[in-house]
């Protein structure tokens, strides 16, 4: 059995004492919430505070609030099943409610929280061992060792980020807010990744995670499709996220020629015609990946089957998924293209 190592437990009533501990404990300490990733990664001696500060009771991290006409806050300690079952999300935001309900398993999802997913730890089949078996390979690049084993001649770690939530909030353009004992920030979830599998957030270790804000739907769509060996339970080893907004020629919205701004590009009355668009992979990096290839070749025509294809093309060639998770690593890049359109698919309204 693997246990625990020895740490100091700590439960702030406040954000303003949370932040206080952890500033004064330095950076052997870590924030919990439902602690279905921390925790493991403890008993395998991946991740070793000396200090824990649970932000599960907190208030203000419990709370959801607005809805889809104002944009929606919701607290980092809201749990996945919550998010699930929020009458607002599903009917608002369901792309987050969906997106929740294929993390884990229902008991799982009792414990974890919206913002432990979205600060998930990066993961790899060189990293996610025990100790001794980590040993046995002389560690990894990641955790106590010099070598990345995915990539030997690599000077960088490939662990993957692999959040179901992640490349949702990406996609449609989500903001979270920071708070620390030098104040707070918001942050776009688009560029808080980094492309590293140590250093893979842009956030200092005396932050908290508060909440995260969601903009207003204003017609917007989006949807995500996940591929992993089993229906529940497991990790994504890829994931889609797909964003649109549509004009219908009314006037109301204008398309931008990309390769002339300054001049837009009409819409014919009656038709639905793409004016915004994000593909966001999941997965098969350390950090999502924005397919600014794909999303420029549905902006400005209608999401038909052609130009859902050409998407979806592009999304294949920009996935590189390496060989440190589950399946064939081409086989993987493969789904990138099917998934593609099953995401946009998902979008049409006939």
């Amino acid at each position: 059995m693997m246990r625990l190592p020895k740490f100091s437990y700590r439960t702030p009533r406040t954000i303003a004492e949370a932040v206080k501990i952890v500033a004064d404990a330095g950076p052997d300490a870590q924030f919990v919430a439902g602690g279905t990733d921390l925790y493991p990664n403890m008993k395998r001696r991946q991740q070793m505070p000396k200090t824990v500060i649970s932000v599960m009771r907190l208030p203000e991290l419990n709370q959801v609030t607005g809805d889809g006409s104002r944009g929606l806050a919701i607290g980092a300690s809201v749990t996945l099943t919550d998010i699930c079952e929020n009458e607002i999300i599903k009917r608002d935001y369901p792309v987050i409610a969906s997106a929740a309900r294929t993390i884990s398993t229902p008991i799982l999802r009792n414990m974890g929280t919206i913002g432990g997913n979205l600060l998930l730890d990066t993961r790899c089949n060189y990293y996610d061992q025990n100790y001794e078996w980590r040993k046995a390979i002389n560690f990894c690049l990641k955790k106590d060792g010099d070598v990345c084993w995915v990539a030997p001649g690599s000077s960088k770690c490939w662990a993957v980020q692999s959040s179901d939530l992640v490349p949702v909030m990406v996609a449609i353009g989500a903001k979270l807010r920071l708070v620390s004992t030098l104040g707070e920030r918001m942050i776009d979830a688009a560029g808080f990744y980094n492309d590293d599998g140590i250093d893979y957030l842009k956030k200092r270790p005396d932050e908290l995670l508060v909440d995260i804000h969601l903009p207003p739907t204003n017609g917007w769509r989006a949807s995500y499709q996940k591929l992993r060996r089993r229906g529940a339970f497991d990790f994504p080893v890829l994931g889609v996220a797909a964003y649109i907004r549509v004009s219908t020629g009314s006037g109301s919205d204008r398309i931008i020629n990309t390769t002339r701004p300054n001049d837009p590009i009409a819409t014919a009355p009656g038709t639905d015609t793409v004016v915004d668009a994000r593909i966001v992979l999941g997965g098969i990096a350390p950090s999502p990946i924005q397919v600014t290839e794909a999303a420029q070749l549905l902006m400005g025509k209608s999401l038909n089957d052609d130009q859902i294809h050409a998407a979806a093309e592009a999304a294949y060639i920009k996935a590189r998924p390496l060989d440190n998770t589950d399946f064939v690593s081409q086989w993987r890049k493969q789904m990138a293209r099917q998934y593609t359109i099953r995401a946009l698919e998902a979008l049409r309204i006939d």
